[in-house]
């Protein structure tokens, strides 16, 4: 979690605009991966990926518009960078070749990592209506994370080849 968030003091506002920002975050860093893999053979995990990327992006456009409704289109307070690294999946997970296996474990991480995130939040946090909102996201990973192993069940057993076999070495000069 970054240190520069005061959860404590947070407003209801800030928490929508927080929100939105790490949904935007994460739909960035899946669209990033994207390009990162899709031109590695790993077409089923960049798929994949894209889907997660409408995903956050369909959450932030909610966490947007309630944010709008309630307090209209006032600039927001808090800053974008604070919500780095709090769902985005993990470049270090991301690798060439990898399969959609891969792909489908480095977003469980991610909303698990988010979930962790919001459970923090909610042991610091102190207005009422900043609990209630940080316990409803938390309450979305958790339906996010299932989705993503419904997904999982539909998928055919993963292959047994290391992914490393099929990289070519470079070759001595």
């Amino acid at each position: 979690m970054s240190p520069d968030i005061d959860l404590a003091r947070l407003s209801l506002r800030d928490t929508l605009d927080l929100a939105g920002f790490i949904e935007e975050e994460a739909r960035q860093r899946y669209l990033e991966l994207v390009e990162q893999i899709g031109s590695h053979h790993s077409r089923e995990a960049a798929d994949f990926f894209t889907m997660m990327a409408s995903s956050e992006e369909t959450h932030a456009d909610r966490l947007r518009e309630r944010r709008r409704e309630m307090f209209g289109d006032s600039a927001p307070s808090v800053d974008r960078s604070l919500a780095f690294e709090i769902e985005g999946p993990d470049y270090h997970r991301v690798r060439a070749f990898m399969t959609v296996h891969d792909a489908l474990e480095a977003a469980l991480d991610s909303e698990r990592k988010a979930y962790r995130f919001y459970e923090q939040a909610l042991q610091r946090a102190e207005d009422p209506d900043v609990r209630r909102l940080f316990e409803e996201l938390q309450e979305q990973e958790v339906q996010h994370e299932q989705q993503i192993l419904d997904f999982r069940s539909g998928l055919p057993p993963e292959d047994d080849a290391d992914p490393d076999d099929y990289v070519d070495e470079p070759q001595p000069m």
